[in-house]
């Protein structure tokens, strides 16, 4: 009697990941259409959606309608950020807060280094805490017998308007590289909120209320600049990039997303506003190989409808996340939202592909993508993009891509 096929173990998916793929061979091109394209013409994903297929192990792309199109990518932006963030610094970069003082004036300067994660709750979860950094400084101070500051806060490492195009909006805090906890005003690590109007000052003044409570009289702060003279009193580091990248993924963390962009920026010597991240990330991505033809990074997070991408460009970036020879962007993959289980995808493939497809998703008003990898039924490793703008009805439009996730799943199509 016929002997049921197993179901494809974690192995093939590692193995995907570690370079070969222990499957013979990658879905059939043909086989593949047959099954995709009455998908992808469902009314729901508007006139024209674009999409590609590309086995991850070879980098051939396996199917592609309409993939060199560049559309509105929404968030699936941050895939493109993440790989240019981790390109430039290494997966193991840490973003640096500190605090330093001027030698004549006593004065206190708290040093933004655009770490979005800085956290002043008392439970940082290994983030970097301001409260730690207020214990480092007011114990530094105390060794050198000063009790009295003039404390202020300097956010020269950014340049350009703070204002995303968007304008005020809960999805992001002002583009400052001085923030605690995402100028949150709530305890919520993640997702849409109100935020403090001026991040720097919120923290600094958060910083002052933490200096006072160990001891050290500080005035009111006000913006600054640290000089070449001011001696470093104490620093607090974020976690490597990777957990960062990890975190802007799988919770699709737009303030995460545009810090990884200016810090690209900086990193590979771009004015740290929004025009020069949007050259950065493109002049990274096009020294890996990738096809940036059409491409636009007008945002780090995929919140301005004037960004572009491809299906062909999305694909191309995962592959290359995947790549042995590129063990930096290993975490752009790990970080996707895994099906049915994290982040942005938690509520979603709760009915099949649950566990098996990771994704980064993409919503704005008319556009709806998703991107990421799949095990199909062989336990081959497969990138995808699905991209559709002009949808009328988002619930049908995600509906209709997870369906070909899914789809592309339970594909043997040899």
């Amino acid at each position: 009697s016929a002997q049921p096929r197993p179901a494809p173990s974690a192995g093939p998916v590692l193995s995907g990941l570690g370079g070969v793929s222990t499957v013979k061979s990658a879905p059939d091109g043909k086989a593949l259409a047959k099954t995709l394209t009455p998908l992808l013409k469902d009314p729901a994903l508007g006139p024209r959606p674009a999409a590609a297929v590309v086995d991850v192990t070879t980098g051939r792309r396996l199917y592609g309608t309409g993939s060199d199109t560049a559309l509105t990518p929404a968030s699936t932006t941050k895939i493109a950020t993440a790989v240019a963030a981790l390109s430039a610094m290494g997966a193991d970069h840490r973003l640096t807060t500190r605090t330093a003082l001027e030698p004549d004036t006593k004065e206190v300067v708290l040093v933004g280094g655009g770490d979005p994660t800085l956290t002043a709750r008392e439970a940082s979860d290994g983030w970097a805490s301001l409260r730690t950094l207020a214990d480092r400084t007011a114990a530094a101070l105390a060794q050198r017998g000063v009790r009295d500051v003039t404390l202020s806060y300097d956010t020269t490492l950014y340049a350009g308007s703070q204002k995303h195009p968007i304008g005020v909006n809960p999805n992001l805090a002002l583009v400052s590289p001085l923030m605690a906890d995402e100028g949150r005003t709530d305890d919520s690590t993640s997702g849409p909120v109100t935020r403090v109007t001026d991040p720097a000052a919120d923290a600094a003044r958060r910083f002052g209320d933490l200096l006072k409570a160990r001891g050290i009289k500080a005035t009111s702060p006000g913006p600054s600049k640290a000089t070449t003279r001011a001696k470093t009193l104490a620093t607090v580091a974020s976690p490597p990039l990777s957990a960062l990248v990890e975190r802007m993924l799988t919770d699709s963390d737009n303030d995460i997303a545009e810090a990884l962009a200016r810090q690209t920026a900086i990193t590979t010597g771009h004015r740290a506003d929004f025009a020069g991240a949007d050259r950065a990330v493109n002049a990274r991505l096009r020294k890996l190989g990738l096809p940036v033809k059409g491409a636009a990074f007008k945002d780090g997070s995929g919140l301005n409808r004037a960004d572009r991408l491809t299906a062909d460009l999305l694909t191309a970036l995962l592959a290359k996340a995947a790549d042995p020879a590129h063990p930096e962007l290993r975490p752009a993959l790990t970080g996707l939202p895994v099906a049915g289980f994290t982040g942005t995808l938690t509520s979603r493939y709760t009915d099949g592909a649950a566990g098996v497809v990771r994704a980064k998703t993409g919503t704005l008003t008319g556009v709806n993508t998703l991107a990421g990898t799949v095990v199909d039924q062989d336990g081959r490793l497969l990138a995808f993009a699905f991209m559709a703008n002009n949808t009328t009805n988002p619930a049908a439009a995600q509906k209709a891509l997870d369906k070909a996730a899914t789809t592309l799943a339970a594909c043997g199509c040899r």
